[in-house]
């Protein structure tokens, strides 16, 4: 009954024509702003996929690292009896130094990664390799896989026609000699490809095999600084962690692929809900509009309301049927905003016509991705402001004195 005379003020012709505008501005408003809050979180979470995929090609679902120091010892006995957990599909073992990177006269820090045979059946890496192949070669003739960046840094130009270009490499030694000169080792590995998979990776890392790189710094044939673990389709990640992590005890650190990337993560999130805040003060404007409004309209309705009161309509039921008007006003501009924005973002995925500026990037159009939290997020956000704004108007319309003079 409250939204019959709720729908039938929100039609009806007013006696004062600016009451009809402001009534259609404020639904327009919060259409606005929520259509808008739609798009950025749509496009926030296409942004956060493409990262998440780009990330998933470099990280494993599980990482497992020494609770103290740098390396740890895993004998093969130990190894197996983890890859028997349940929910484990794949593991690599790596051995990962800080290096100095020299080709000619130039030369790069960078992160050496040595991964063993199992790294090319689990990781996306393979699949991101640019240029040449990824062949990471033996101990005795170790090839090396370079990030885009690395590449540009030291200036390498993989050809197969001139061969493989030597690189040499400086990491630190294991050894307890007090000789700085002791504790560098300098070997040679030959440049075999390029991956280009995200700058934070590109400019930063090289690939190789293990036996070389714990040759080079002199570790036992069970030293690793690390073990990635990529998990069998539907075992849940935080299940998979707490068992690991009871299975290996507190020398061990068993981190998520979340964990492992918490400042990137938490600073995406940080930025998705502070646009979403500002967009919100949209909405708040739109408040103040749809109090200026209701107020109208209750001057206009006071003999309406006085014929309410004198047929037994007490204040609660006026009260109601005025909140139903304001909270009508929020659906009809939260609905054709939602609706607004799901039909641009479905154009958006078929037809890529809102463009990224430069040529930089991995695609060249704004990524979208509809999640039904983000509409139930934002229509409720709609309607809780529209029911605060609504409720003084109609607060006041139900005590207005009953007087039928």
């Amino acid at each position: 009954m409250y939204l019959s005379f709720a729908w039938r003020y929100f039609r009806a012709k007013k006696s004062a024509n600016a009451i009809n505008i402001i009534s259609w501005v404020t639904a327009s408003v919060i259409a606005f702003a929520t259509c808008c809050q739609v798009l950025v979180l749509s496009v926030f979470n296409g942004f956060e996929g493409l990262v998440k995929s780009l990330y998933a090609s470099f990280y494993s679902d599980i990482k497992i690292l020494p609770a103290r120091g740098k390396t740890f010892v895993m004998t093969p006995a130990e190894i197996a009896r983890l890859q028997k957990q349940p929910g484990i599909a794949s593991y690599a073992m790596i051995v990962e130094e800080k290096a100095l990177l020299q080709h000619n006269e130039n030369q790069s820090a960078l992160y050496l990664k040595g991964v063993d045979s199992n790294f090319s059946k689990m990781s996306g890496v393979p699949s991101k390799v640019v240029d040449g192949k990824f062949d990471l070669g033996t101990a005795e003739s170790p090839g090396l896989v370079l990030g885009v960046g690395i590449q540009n840094a030291v200036a390498v130009n993989i050809d197969p026609s001139f061969g493989s270009p030597s690189l040499t490499l400086i990491l630190p030694k294991k050894t307890d000699s007090p000789d700085a000169l002791e504790a560098l080792s300098e070997g040679n590995a030959s440049a075999t490809g390029v991956f280009a998979i995200q700058q934070d990776f590109d400019n930063q890392y090289a690939l190789t095999n293990i036996d070389f790189v714990r040759q080079q710094m002199a570790l036992g044939p069970d030293d690793f600084t690390a073990m990635e673990v990529n998990l069998s389709k539907g075992k849940d990640l935080d299940d998979a962690q707490e068992d690991l992590q009871k299975t290996l005890g507190a020398n061990f650190k068993v981190l998520t692929r979340f964990q492992q990337n918490t400042s990137l993560y938490q600073t995406m999130q940080l930025e998705k809900w502070a646009i979403y805040a500002v967009l919100t003060l949209i909405l708040l404007i739109a408040a103040f509009n749809m109090v200026s409004a209701l107020t109208m309209l209750v001057l206009e309705k006071q003999m309406d309301i006085r014929v309410l009161q004198s047929m037994g309509a007490d204040k609660n039921m006026i009260q109601k049927i005025f909140l139903s008007e304001g909270l009508l006003l929020g659906v009809i501009g939260a609905g054709a905003g939602i609706l607004l924005a799901v039909i641009i973002c479905l154009l958006q995925l078929r037809f890529h016509f809102v463009k990224l500026v430069g040529g930089s990037f991995l695609i060249d159009y704004f990524p979208v991705k509809l999640i039904i939290t983000d509409f139930l997020l934002v229509a409720a956000t709609a309607i809780g402001i529209s029911f605060i704004a609504s409720w003084f108007p109609a607060h006041k319309a139900a005590y207005q004195p009953l007087d039928l003079k």
